[in-house]
């Protein structure tokens, strides 16, 4: 549990970080996320969590 909550935090830093210092870029990258297909976002998340997923069980065995 402990860890979920250091990732969650780790998570919560690196957003605000680039929040903090690109925030025209971030606006920009937002909107541009109307313009992708949701079938096409649900892909990309889907891949990301089993990649997330994979790196985490290589790196905890």
């Amino acid at each position: 549990m402990k860890e979920l909550i250091i990732a969650f935090g780790l998570f919560l830093f690196i957003e605000g970080i680039l929040y903090a210092i690109f925030p025209s870029k971030m606006k920009s990258m937002l909107k541009k996320l109307d313009l992708i297909p949701a079938n096409q976002l649900r892909l990309g998340g889907l891949i990301f969590a089993i990649l997330g997923f994979v790196i985490i069980y290589y790196a905890k065995n």
